[in-house]
């Protein structure tokens, strides 16, 4: 740290640093490239280029001179340029020996006349992209005198150093002196002392106070500002000193940069977390807003450097998705883009997309960022390393809660391992709420290879996958009632570790693989995932490993089994194993169980068409759920038996037990249950031909099911909507349905019974034929015996004779099998067919007066 030989802790030096960056930028050379050029080490070049050498060698002239190809005139004038100066030994000589030096070609940063003392030389820096709001709210801090010592902390790589930087130099356009001093592993107090006079142009650290008055901070805007650059490498020293120069000189700003806080060692500091930089994350962006997201700005700014040919636009989305995978990461995103000369875009994807630890410097010295990341992990303690390599087990955000259920027995104090974790910028804190903890991508990557190295990757698996289960398996029971809508957005919080639990323990611990996946088939349900939730509980109950689990669990695995498969029509075969599972939970006393098992059941039989089996099943439900007191459920049994209601024909009967259901779901809180019964009431109002009423329901009930992300019964009030509005005759707005339709999964059925009735209301008959065969056929043993019924009475009233034929063989197949009565409007159209004269189409489409 302090002054060698060539060292020039003036910066006498500035003059020829300056020369040397133009000669290297005129020829469009980085610095890795100078430096490959020459044989010189980066490092040394950088120093160069900061005026820091104040003799560099003959001998490192001349390798420069070469390397930049100077000859003649300009040679010898790039040699002069190190040797013009005239280094005084007081701080009064600073701006007259700015008189010897050659001109720059780069014009200096612009300083006020009356501020001459503030004219000191800082480390030259690239443009600094994506920092303008944390530039300006530093130097604000600073200015205020809301802080007098800030410290940027984070990890290696995260730009901490250039934000300082590019902070001293805001501050001398706004005519403040700022300084800069580089500390090393070596320093001491005093070293920094002597560093810091120098820089500040002075022979003794003592003659700051004369030179900037013992003013206090609040009588006038702070006279200077010192950045101290590392001051982790040495932290005693570097703390002893900045107490030191503070209690002597008030007006004295600092800005230092640490991987690690200062808060508490240091009494007046502020820690100031430098995050990442932005990356594009939400709703696709367009070409302009992509090119303003500040990573992806960083990379296009230093692609510029090694590619002549400007980015295009068809290229930022793979840009894009690199800095998603470098998690913004300014050192990890510099070295990619270095890359760029010889690799395209997609290469440079499909090298380093996972293996982002790999980047390298493309000089042959040059760290690689593992090696960036390990610095921050050699200064953890042994049970914070441990920590840490067990914390890459999540894979998406979590919380305290779940970090001290990970770490049970490995770590005393979860809090504060998590706070040095924070502290070191190894864990990142963003958004709201609890789970807002997460690894960024390249510690979690260096975490789990240290994991692996250490032995411990499958013991830390097995109780990552113990850990979720568990609170899956909690937030499970809360998918019913008040909290649904939070427990299905915490499941989705956790989809990733869900998945990655799933995959790991089915294959080490299928029991364990089994109550997991047992846990979330309503939430499958919810968020579409039926098939994948189906076939993965199918394929652990089959597995001779889990033949032997816990009855109870097996049960309630089968139960969620035929549930999702009910979802695409594969109940049929779900039905004797799923009695059997009823029978277990009825046996252990599981009343939640059993009611759910007898939901799934009832609606499996609803879908074959056994109305009788289907109310057995849900009078069961009802008698146990008034036994028990649960008044939600009461509601649940309630708005189904309403269905057997329609069936019957008894369209009166079905709507008020529907209000009733309603009016329970509404004082238990529930909002979901009550969208349902809505939409339940929209659709008996649709069927007995008021489709004002109906479209009112049914447009309310849609948006709060929307919200709660049910696509099976977004679906059915989707399909209530749309043949309201055709039957109606509104067919614009029914077809703006049909588009929202089309984008559910499973409603291809539905869809077709929807155009059915548009063909209708269009008097195209052969359409409207066509739709509601299809419409009878998709929906067969799928969804509800009924809307396969009123699919075959829509074929019979608009197919030719021969398809008539055929429409009513089935429908009288499909009565006799299920024993569905007709509703009054239906029997008007079949008797109109026996023999009337009277159109049945303007029957079947003719509005209510």
């Amino acid at each position: 740290m302090s002054p060698v030989a060539d060292h020039d802790p003036r910066n006498a030096g500035a003059g020829f640093a300056a020369t040397l960056r133009a000669s290297r930028l005129e020829r469009g050379l980085t610095q890795d490239e100078l430096a490959a050029r020459s044989g010189l080490g980066v490092r040394t070049l950088r120093e160069l280029e900061r005026g820091r050498v104040a003799r560099p060698q003959r001998n490192t002239l001349a390798l420069l001179a070469d390397a930049l190809d100077l000859t003649g005139s300009a040679r010898e004038a790039f040699l002069n340029s190190a040797t013009n100066r005239n280094v005084g030994p007081r701080h009064d000589s600073v701006a007259r020996r700015s008189r010897h030096v050659e001109k720059p070609v780069l014009a200096p940063l612009p300083v006020p006349s009356h501020a001459a003392r503030t004219a000191l030389p800082l480390p030259t820096i690239p443009p600094l992209v994506g920092r303008d709001a944390d530039i300006a709210e530093l130097l604000d801090l600073l200015g205020s005198g809301s802080a007098e010592i800030i410290a940027l902390i984070g990890m290696a790589g995260v730009g901490k150093t250039g934000l300082a930087h590019a902070v001293a130099h805001r501050a001398v356009a706004n005519g403040w002196t700022a300084v800069s001093v580089t500390v090393t592993n070596i320093s001491q107090p005093t070293d920094i002392f002597s560093a810091v006079a120098a820089v500040f142009g002075v022979a003794r650290a003592d003659e700051l106070i004369e030179r900037f008055g013992d003013h206090r901070p609040a009588e006038r805007a702070p006279a200077a500002l010192l950045v101290l650059d590392g001051v982790d490498h040495s932290p005693r020293a570097a703390t002893e000193a900045i107490a030191w120069l503070r209690a002597r000189v008030p007006a004295l700003r600092v800005l230092v940069t640490s991987r690690r806080p200062l808060a508490g060692d240091l009494p007046g500091v502020v820690d100031w977390q430098v995050h990442p930089l932005e990356v594009p994350v939400g709703r696709r962006l367009g070409p302009a807003e992509l090119r303003r997201v500040p990573a992806v700005a960083l990379f296009v700014e230093r692609l510029r450097a090694v590619r002549r040919e400007p980015v295009r636009d068809d290229e930022l989305a793979t840009i894009a998705e690199l800095v998603r995978r470098f998690d913004g990461l300014p050192l990890a995103i510099e070295l990619a883009a270095a890359r760029g000369r010889v690799l395209e875009l997609g290469e440079l994807l499909a090298r380093y997309g996972n293996r982002v630890l790999d980047l390298a410097a493309t000089d042959p010295a040059g760290r690689r960022l593992r090696d960036a990341v390990a610095d921050s992990y050699a200064l953890l303690a042994e049970h914070e390393q441990a920590a840490l390599r067990r914390l890459s087990t999540f894979r998406g955000k979590w919380s305290v809660e779940l970090a001290e259920a990970l770490l049970d027995g490995v770590v005393d104090d979860v809090e504060a391992v998590l706070d040095r974790l924070v502290g070191l910028g190894l864990v990142s804190v963003r958004g709201p709420g609890d789970l807002r903890f997460r690894l960024l991508d390249v510690v979690f990557d260096f975490a789990a290879e240290r994991c692996a190295f250490a032995r411990e990757l499958r013991a830390a698996r097995l109780r990552h996958a113990e850990v979720v289960t568990r609170t899956a398996v909690r937030l499970s029971a809360e998918l019913t009632g008040p909290g649904s809508a939070a427990a299905v957005l915490r499941l989705d919080y956790l989809n990733g570790d869900i998945r990655t639990a799933l995959r790991y323990s089915s294959v080490r611990d299928p029991e364990l693989a089994l109550r997991l996946a047992g846990a979330i088939p309503r939430w499958c349900r919810l968020r579409g995932r039926d098939v994948e939730g189906f076939h993965l509980l199918r394929r652990l109950l089959d597995d001779r490993r889990t033949a032997g689990c816990d009855p109870v669990i097996r049960a309630w695995a089968q139960v969620g089994a035929a549930m999702l498969a009910t979802a695409h029509g594969r109940g049929a075969g779900e039905v004797r194993a799923t009695e059997a599972a009823l029978a277990v939970l009825a046996a252990r006393g599981d009343v939640t169980g059993e009611l759910t098992a007898r939901a799934v059941l009832a609606g499996i039989w609803q879908a074959l068409g056994g109305s009788d089996e289907a109310r057995g099943h849900n009078e069961a439900a009802l008698g146990l759920a008034i036994r028990s007191g649960r008044a939600r459920e009461i509601a649940v049994v309630q708005n189904n038996l309403a269905w057997h209601d329609v069936l019957a024909g008894d369209l009166g009967t079905a709507g008020r037990r529907l209000e009733g259901a309603g009016r329970r779901a509404l004082e238990a809180g529930d909002t979901r249950l009550r969208a349902l019964t809505e939409a339940n009431l929209a659709e008996v109002a649709r069927l007995d031909g008021r489709f004002e009423e109906a479209i009112a329901l049914a447009q309310r009930a849609a948006t709060a099911i929307a919200e709660v992300g049910d696509p099976t019964h977004r679906v059915r009030v989707l399909g209530t909507l749309g043949q309201a509005f055709a039957e109606s005759g509104r067919v614009g707005e029914a077809s703006a349905v049909l588009s929202e339709l089309a984008a559910v999964p499973g409603s291809t059925g539905m869809t077709a019974l929807v155009n059915g009735y548009l063909a209708l209301e269009r008097g195209a008959r052969a359409a409207a034929a066509v739709a509601f065969e299809s419409a009878a056929n998709l929906l067969a043993g799928r969804d509800d015996a009924r809307d396969v019924l009123e699919a075959l009475v829509g074929l019979a009233v608009s197919a030719e004779p021969a398809g008539r034929e055929r429409a009513l063989s089935d429908l009288a197949g499909v009565r006799e099998r299920t024993r569905i009565r007709l509703l009054p409007r239906e029997h008007r159209l079949l008797d109109m067919l026996e023999g009337t004269d009277e159109d049945p189409l303007g029957a079947l489409t003719r509005r209510p007066t």
